[in-house]
């Protein structure tokens, strides 16, 4: 059922015939949710161009979409070295600070990596080139990294993000939507959406990373996305131009929160084709 809601949605880009879609995904599991998405979209008719580095985890040559790869200056065992590294540290233990300063510094590295692999997509005259000529009706990208929507940007079409969550609750800043800390969890806390007092204060303790993590992380996009597009821009500028934000999340699995109209949950698109059993 998810499936098609997503796919409805989607579908709305050409209703008389079908649409052309440009999608910018991001590598590992969550690639792997929005193939399920393309593909139904490939069955109904529309055309599908994915680009994507020669350098992945997942994202390989389909029968129902073109593929539109660019080289990258890192080797496959580089990347899987970096991203195996990434996943020890996240769940690593550890007390609050060492979690901190070890996040950080995997971050770092992990996220000059994935600069890279954008910085050589902006750069690529041809495939550029390639991308304006074919005068795409929307984007659907994951804006965990945000080099798809200054992609959209570029080429002044709709973008439609398709995520469970961003970094630093982004989306939150983007939409203007509001966050409170007396009421919704951070992360690595394991607080519900029913917190006492000290709980609260923690809440706003866990949050106070976020100030500088995010800017190793995303302020070097906000400097790449204005020097292509030769005018000053920030990450959150980039992320409020999106039309729709597919959250896949639910409020079965996750605490109620606040939301935007233009956020839509999705949960589950990922299991569409799981049969549970007994």
């Amino acid at each position: 059922f998810t499936v098609r809601v997503v796919v409805v949605l989607l579908s709305l880009l050409g209703l008389a015939a079908g649409g052309k879609l440009l999608v910018v995904p991001v590598d590992g599991s969550h690639w792997l949710s929005m193939l399920e998405v393309l593909d139904s979209l490939r069955h109904r008719g529309h055309e599908v161009v994915v680009v994507a580095p020669e350098v992945s985890l997942y994202i390989k040559p389909s029968k129902n979409f073109v593929m539109k790869m660019y080289p990258v200056p890192f080797t496959q065992e580089e990347m899987d070295e970096n991203l195996q590294g990434f996943t020890k540290d996240l769940f690593e233990g550890g007390f609050f600070l060492e979690r901190v300063i070890r996040f950080y510094r995997r971050s770092k590295k992990t996220s000059a990596l994935f600069l890279a692999t954008c910085a050589h997509l902006l750069h690529n005259r041809e495939l550029i080139r390639y991308l304006e000529d074919s005068k795409f009706d929307a984007i659907l990208t994951d804006p965990f990294l945000p080099c798809g929507q200054i992609v959209a940007e570029h080429l002044s079409v709709p973008s439609l993000f398709f995520l469970q969550q961003m970094p630093c609750g982004l989306e939150y800043q983007a939409t203007q939507c509001p966050n409170p800390p007396s009421y919704v969890p951070r992360v690595f806390t394991d607080h519900t959406d029913h917190m006492t007092f000290l709980q609260r204060v923690r809440n706003v303790l866990y949050d106070i990373p976020n100030f500088f993590l995010c800017d190793v992380v995303f302020q070097p996009y906000g400097k790449l996305a204005s020097e292509f597009l030769r005018r000053d821009v920030t990450v959150p500028d980039l992320l409020r131009q999106a039309s729709i934000w597919l959250m896949k999340i639910d409020f079965v699995l996750q605490y109620p929160k606040p939301l935007m109209p233009n956020m839509v949950l999705v949960s589950g698109v990922n299991c569409a084709s799981k049969k549970l059993s007994q």
